[in-house]
C-alpha cells in the first residue's frame, strides 16, 4: 500500500510564499503521473497541477499557473510544489496522489489512498 504525507503549508500573507513536499513510500513517483490537489472548505477537491511520470509534462490549472510550480525528487521519492503570489483564495488543504492521465481538466482518476494533506491558509 502506497504511502503519501504532505508537509509544508502554514499561515501566509498575501503575496507570499509557500514550498509544499510530497513524501511518497518506495520508488514510485518517476513510474506514475503525480499531482498536487486542493481541496478549499464546502468545495470539492480540485487538480491543480501535474506532472508525467516522465517529467517532460506539467499542467497546470488556470487558477494557479505562472505562480505555482511543481518538482520532483526521485532520489528522495519526493515532489514539491513551490507556490508563489499567494492569494486568499489559495486556502485549503492540498493533497498529493498519483494520476491515470495528465490533462488537468477533466481530470483524471487518482490512483491511491488520500494521505491527511497539508493545512495552507493566506491571509488578506
Amino acid at each position: 500500500q502506497v504511502q503519501l504525507v504532505e508537509s509544508g503549508g502554514g499561515l501566509v500573507q498575501a503575496g507570499g510564499s509557500l514550498k509544499l513536499s510530497c513524501a511518497a513510500s518506495g520508488s514510485i513517483l518517476s513510474l506514475n503521473h503525480m499531482g498536487w490537489y486542493r481541496q478549499a472548505p464546502g468545495k470539492q477537491r480540485e487538480l491543480v497541477a501535474i506532472f508525467s511520470s516522465g517529467g517532460s509534462v506539467t499542467n497546470y490549472a488556470d487558477s494557479v499557473k505562472g505562480r505555482f510550480t511543481m518538482s520532483r525528487d526521485n532520489a528522495k521519492n519526493t515532489m514539491y510544489l513551490q507556490m508563489n503570489s499567494l492569494r486568499p483564495e489559495d486556502t485549503a488543504v492540498y493533497y498529493c496522489n498519483a494520476l491515470r492521465g495528465v490533462n488537468i481538466s477533466p481530470p483524471p482518476p487518482a490512483k491511491w489512498a488520500w494521505g491527511q494533506g497539508t493545512q495552507v491558509i493566506v491571509s488578506s
